[in-house]
């Protein structure tokens, strides 16, 4: 037959068991509060960088695109005004006579 104080010893652990358990549930809960606002806090860091870089790279295309038609109208537009020059340089100019 157990003795009383065996059946209180019991007692004790059970209720230091549950007292365990009960102050590791309220750890985990902290724990995974403070998770998840921690991977709250990095997805809005990782949303910010991709939206920058989408922005960062939709500009440099615009940007490319923009210097690449200038490059291309000054070349032609020199080569117009080099190709013109040279041929009334080339016959020479004449005066227009006025009546």
């Amino acid at each position: 037959m157990p003795s009383v104080q065996a059946s209180f010893y019991d007692f004790s652990q059970s209720v230091a068991k549950i007292l365990g358990a009960l102050l590791n549930s309220l750890f985990a809960v902290f724990h995974a509060m403070l998770a998840l606002g921690q991977q709250t806090v990095a997805g809005m860091f990782q949303l910010g960088h991709a939206i920058m870089r989408l922005a960062t790279d939709l500009t440099q295309g615009v940007v490319g695109f923009v210097f690449a038609n200038f490059f291309a109208l000054l070349i032609i537009g020199g080569g117009y005004y080099w190709y013109t020059t040279r041929q009334n340089t080339g016959k020479g100019t004449r005066a227009v006579k006025s009546k």
